[in-house]
């Protein structure tokens, strides 16, 4: 059974980081590492009986672990109500009012 290591960032919530090994960040470039912060580990999960895990399709997450050795996980896209309101408003967001 895989197990892979899932750890979150302080910095930006929504934001994972999976290895295929605890503690082994050895893959992931030092920018990134760097921007990250300390590692924060949410869990170990085991991947072979699920489909799609934490939003991130399984096939994708597997050839991840073995190029480039890791998978980052962006937070959703915010939605921004204002700017959507605007639009149904038949206004262009940011347009000046007047």
């Amino acid at each position: 059974m895989m197990l892979i290591a899932v750890y979150k960032t302080l910095k930006k919530e929504g934001m994972f980081l999976y290895v295929p090994n605890k503690g082994d960040f050895s893959a992931v470039p030092e920018p990134l590492m760097a921007q990250f912060g300390t590692p924060q580990l949410v869990m170990m999960l085991p991947i072979a009986k699920r489909k799609v895990l934490g939003g991130v399709d399984k096939q994708k997450l597997i050839a991840a672990m073995d190029d480039p050795g890791f998978y980052l996980q962006m937070p959703p896209k915010e939605e921004n109500w204002l700017e959507a309101h605007l639009i149904e408003q038949g206004k262009a967001p940011g347009a000046a009012e007047g």
